[in-house]
């Protein structure tokens, strides 16, 4: 989804936000759905994906997230916890007012807002990672 047209930046946090998602597009993304299908059973039931043609998003505890090369990490964001962002940047505007423009532009939350590409990826379809959610994303990829 296309961020809405808004007057604000980024800007580097001062501090990175601690990781609760890792974030990979195109390529990236494959290798990591790859990297997903061999990690242990109980390390995947802790975590949830959603996906669509270009991003796969997994949410867990950071201890439980595979590692690709290329991948990114997300947070929500600790004064609009319905906005996930990139654990090194934030936006220039309060989140909070922000989160509120993006929920009602989107009508959808969670939501995350992307930096690179610029974006906009709702999370509300994020389900457990297990080998069927796995198969229809694999078959959602295949069909584009």
């Amino acid at each position: 989804m296309n961020i809405p047209a808004m007057n604000w930046a980024w800007r580097p946090r001062r501090v990175p936000a601690d990781v609760q998602a890792a974030v990979a597009w195109g390529e990236v993304a494959q290798r990591l759905y790859a990297r997903l299908l061999l990690i242990p059973e109980a390390q995947a039931a802790r975590l949830q994906a959603t996906a669509n043609r270009d991003v796969l998003v997994l949410s867990g505890a950071a201890a439980d997230l595979p590692w690709v090369e290329g991948i990114a990490y997300a947070a929500a964001d600790e004064r609009a916890p319905g906005l996930w962002l990139p654990t090194s940047w934030e936006p220039d505007v309060p989140t909070d007012l922000l989160a509120q423009a993006l929920s009602k532009k989107f009508s959808r939350a969670p939501l995350l807002l992307w930096r690179d590409p610029p974006a906009v990826v709702p999370l509300d379809r994020q389900l457990p990672v297990t080998a069927q959610h796995l198969q229809r994303i694999e078959a959602y990829w295949a069909s584009r």
